[in-house]
């Protein structure tokens, strides 16, 4: 497929350099492979990763996201798509989003856009054998190949770790699935809401007595993407000592059941039954969400101390005197004659109200944002979590994204290039591999790319 419009910023650099890298595949005084060089003008590349080369074959959500995390940190993450369609995503767009794109910019999306940053896009048929060389030519010179296909898929390709592994003893394979890669439902597909009902997430969200509720966000599937970088730096690590690549297997289930943590062990040890609490805490009370004038304000006493304090802000101070409610253990007993007085004082005020009020007592506490209040909010404008890059996609030539969510002191991480156009970097890409103009023709007009 021919690479779409892309914007003229995001170019790279097909020129080698000498350089020992620790985690580099060829990290024995071998030519680098190509990276960025031209970035935003304000942003260069200096994180911790800079010379880890990993080819992402994933889509969606979950490992789109740990691919992000890895390109913000400094990789070179090569985004390989299918010919003329792309990752599902490019295409999940939100009532009215269109009219923010260009017409001719091909498909592109904000929930795209949300994962994809710092990466290149290849278009690839791995069905077709050239496709599959192409690939495997890349795999040569990469450290980490990324995919969620079901267990077992690239192998019928030709291309699982098996035969990663011996064409590049060092490559990483990470495999991010639904269910893993041994098991009854081993073979399913996975989504995020359907892993978390699996695997009890959607047993403990929702009112007290009511039906579950899905979380506003992908959590299983963006959890998933944390657990799996994570582990893709051990395994980077890991071979500095070995000097040998590896395996590794994530899934949402396995990670969903291992984000159970306390509500789990309440069952493994005390044969305990979770229940559905909404935002109150099964073992501190007070500890909610309670409606205020206009908004929503979260609360909590997490000792007896602030639940005396708490009584006194709230103009109840003989309340923390009421021997129903003198302990955490008499307040967990009697829950439901407590929380209908402290609601009925919270509605007395306006959010910024409580606000005020709450400021300096020592206690916890928090309105409930909306999207406006939270970026508008002077930490989020402290911390610099929105950042703005030319993108030639969209109609206004901007595109706002979220920032870093950690900072470093000396390799810091960067946002250097917008989300890529599908095939933006394809005939970029082939060129690196020595491919002629002639060749690339031929493979765009045989649709291998």
């Amino acid at each position: 497929m021919k690479p779409l419009r892309g914007p003229s910023f995001s170019r790279w650099s097909g020129t080698a350099s000498i350089r020992k890298h620790p985690f580099l595949a060829n990290s024995c005084n071998c030519p680098t492979p190509a990276r960025f060089l031209n970035t935003l003008p304000e942003t260069k590349n200096e994180g911790p990763l800079k010379g880890v080369r990993i080819l992402d074959l994933s889509r969606v959500l979950a490992a789109p996201l740990c691919t992000q995390i890895l390109a913000d940190y400094g990789a070179e993450v090569i985004k390989v798509e299918d010919v003329g369609k792309g990752d599902d995503t490019r295409y999940w767009k939100v009532s009215g989003e269109q009219s923010a794109w260009k017409d001719d910019s091909g498909p592109v999306s904000n929930y795209f856009a949300a994962v994809n940053r710092n990466k290149r896009s290849i278009c690839l048929n791995l069905k077709d054998p050239r496709g599959r060389d192409i690939f495997l030519q890349l795999a040569k010179k990469a450290d980490v190949v990324v995919d969620n296909f079901r267990p077992g898929a690239l192998d019928r390709l030709g291309l699982g770790y098996d035969v990663l592994s011996t064409i590049n003893p060092r490559i990483i394979h990470a495999s991010v699935s639904g269910y893993g890669s041994v098991g009854p439902f081993s073979k399913r597909a996975g989504y995020d809401m359907i892993a978390g009902a699996e695997a009890g997430l959607l047993h403990l969200t929702g009112e007290r007595g009511g039906p579950p509720v899905r979380p506003g966000l992908g959590l299983t599937d963006m959890c998933t993407g944390l657990f799996t970088h994570g582990a893709i730096l051990a395994a980077l690590y890991a071979r500095e000592i070995t000097g040998k690549g590896q395996m590794v297997k994530a899934s949402l289930y396995e990670t969903q059941v291992a984000l159970l943590t306390n509500v789990a062990l309440a069952w493994l040890n005390l044969g305990q039954e979770a229940e559905r609490w909404g935002t109150q805490h099964p073992s501190v009370v007070p500890y909610d969400a309670f409606k205020t004038k206009d908004l929503y304000f979260v609360c909590g006493a997490t000792n007896d101390s602030q639940f005396r304090i708490l009584c006194k802000q709230l103009g109840l101070a003989d309340l923390a005197n009421d021997p129903r409610f003198t302990t955490n253990a008499d307040r967990v007993k009697n829950r439901d004659e407590l929380y209908p007085v402290l609601n009925r004082a919270f509605k007395t005020k306006s959010t910024d109200e409580w606000i005020e009020l709450f400021e300096g007592s020592g206690l916890p506490y928090a309105p409930i944002n909306t999207m406006e209040r939270v970026f508008e909010h002077p930490q989020t404008k402290a911390t610099e979590m929105v950042h703005q890059l030319p993108f030639d996609a969209a109609k206004s030539g901007q595109l706002k994204l979220l920032g870093p969510a950690v900072k470093f002191s000396g390799t810091p991480a960067s946002i250097r290039t917008a989300p890529p156009l599908l095939g933006e970097h394809t005939d970029d890409i082939l060129r690196e591999l020595e491919l002629s103009q002639g060749e690339i023709d031929d493979l765009h007009a045989s649709k291998v790319v």
